[in-house]
């Protein structure tokens, strides 16, 4: 498999290089900067790509450019503090700007390049950088220039080496996938093969050999596609030694439990037992705000609940779930211990440090649109693949505030309301990632029936996004939304006013909690 190895410098979106590398069918892992030199080694990578990062290449402790990567002789490309990185270790210059350029530029490309072919003359970019190269290492050449920067991107043709200031791997950047391909297929030379067959082939082994022959896997179901894609895929490779568990916790939508196990007991070929455990999850979550603890003692009790169940049906060695690649990132697990936890998710940052089995994670490299690719492969539903993307924790991280049946069965109500509506109109709907309602703790004055309330506040949120590591809140038509926002004060006790979130990721995140 040839790999290339993207060194993160503490870049807080950096997964989005590996994830545009895996858009352009090359596989790619993304390793801290101080990663051991035997750990790239056994990737036998076939270039090396440097992320951006907070520091200055002048901050005291500030990380430092490995010496192996340019003694490696790959193809390297840095990306902001990456450039700034190669042209400090190759005795350029880089200047301590007096303020950060942050946002849309417009850069020239200077000629002719591999790393620039097909690029058009001008292109908007997106910056977002302190320090600057000010003058360029022996060897180098500019290939694009913007008004404030006279170096937006350098590159050494000989040494394979080039440098751009701004970032290629963010939608704002215009030809950005392009510039990553050039660099990719015909700097590195590396083919496009990481495709759902072969990630599929792939992970039937090693799911096989961390299973060994006798090896018993209990598998979380959720009802959503990671999960049921991990459990096909394990139930490939190991049969009747898997058994799944469907948890309902009392916080899903409204009717998804039983939706979920009909979506089981149609599609998937495999032992499912479902476990109702809603009372269990609300006396737990009494009286807890906070969202992080919230998670955590949502993680801690799914295990508790999967061994109580293990004993009876088990033994179960392992412990299947479906956890991504930004489950992992913003729960800054592997790969990521200088970057800042933006959210525990349940399933990572949320896992008890003790646990009675070994954990069996087959899609913890992959992205959510490589992960539905793969569903489709395997032959799952379309409605199922694209099902939209729903927390572990449930509603209990969109009630803003203590978890209460009574708040549960409000938002279940409103929720169901904004799906119905937006699921009404198929034009809409496909272009969204996710839409859903949020119970705030905020009480507002109205007027209902000529007399005065004193009721809740419910939240609508409905963003577009390519892979939910960045998001943009959507434009819905304004009938759309007074239909939601008349049928929720209307139709769901408690609730006299509706919002919309025009929040985009970043600053914000898709859930409010």
């Amino acid at each position: 498999m040839q790999a290339i190895v993207i060194l993160d410098f503490g870049a807080q979106y950096s997964q989005l290089i590996a994830r545009r590398l895996r858009a352009l069918h090359v596989y790619c892992e993304l390793l801290p900067f101080d990663a051991p030199q035997a750990e790239i080694e056994k990737l036998s990578p076939r270039a090396l790509i440097l992320s951006g990062g907070p520091n200055s290449v002048y901050d005291p402790g500030a990380p430092a450019l490995p010496a192996y990567v340019l003694a490696s002789g790959l193809p390297v490309l840095g990306i902001c503090y990456g450039m700034q990185l190669i042209a400090q270790a190759l005795h350029g210059v880089v200047h301590r700007a007096d303020r950060r350029e942050y946002g849309p530029a417009t850069i020239t490309v200077g000629g002719p390049s591999a790393l620039f072919h097909g690029v058009p003359p001008a292109l908007n970019v997106w910056m977002s950088h302190g320090d600057s190269v000010e003058r360029l290492p022996d060897g180098f050449a500019t290939l694009a220039q913007s008004p404030n920067t006279p170096f937006a991107a350098i590159g050494d043709a000989a040494r394979r080496i080039y440098g751009v200031q701004f970032h290629p791997e963010v939608t704002h950047t215009e030809h950005g996938l392009d510039i990553l391909r050039n660099f990719v297929y015909d700097v590195c030379g590396v083919s496009p093969n990481w495709v759902p067959a072969n990630i599929i082939e792939e992970s039937i082994a090693q799911v096989r050999a961390q299973t060994g022959p006798q090896g018993r896997v209990l598998c979380a179901l959720s009802g959503g596609v990671d999960s049921a894609v991990t459990a096909t895929l394990i139930g490939r490779a190991i049969g009747e030694r898997l058994t799944c568990f469907f948890v309902d916790h009392g916080l899903l939508r409204q009717n998804e439990g039983d939706e979920a196990m009909a979506l089981f007991t149609e599609h998937l070929d495999l032992n499912v037992v479902r476990v109702n455990a809603g009372e269990r999850f609300l006396s737990k979550l009494a009286g807890v705000s906070d969202p992080e603890r919230k998670r955590k003692i949502i993680g801690e009790e799914f295990i508790r609940v999967f061994e109580e169940e293990a004993k009876a049906l088990g033994p179960f060695e392992f412990l299947a779930q479906g956890t991504l690649y930004p489950d992992v990132i913003e729960s800054a697990g592997q790969g990521k211990k200088d970057a800042a936890r933006i959210k525990s998710h349940h399933n990572v940052g949320g896992l008890p440090a003790r646990m009675d089995f070994t954990l069996v994670e087959p899609l913890k490299r992959l992205f959510k649109d490589e992960v539905r690719a793969i569903g489709r492969t395997l032959g799952l539903p379309e409605r199922w693949v694209n099902r939209q993307p729903f927390p572990g924790p449930g509603l209990a991280v969109r009630i803003i505030g203590p978890v209460t049946r009574e708040a549960t069965e409000t938002l279940q109500a409103a929720d169901a309301i904004v799906r119905q509506e937006i699921d009404a109109v198929p034009d809409v709907q496909r272009r969204l990632w996710q839409y859903f309602a949020v119970l705030t703790p905020v009480q507002t004055v109205g007027v209902m029936g000529d007399g005065r309330t004193y009721a809740n506040l419910v939240a609508v949120r409905a963003v577009a996004s390519e892979d939910g590591m960045t998001a943009n809140w959507a434009h819905l038509p304004h009938d759309l939304l007074a239909r939601i926002s008349a049928r929720i004060v209307n139709e769901v006790p408690g609730v006299n006013r509706v919002v919309y979130d025009i929040s985009s990721k970043p600053p914000a995140t898709i859930e409010w909690e």
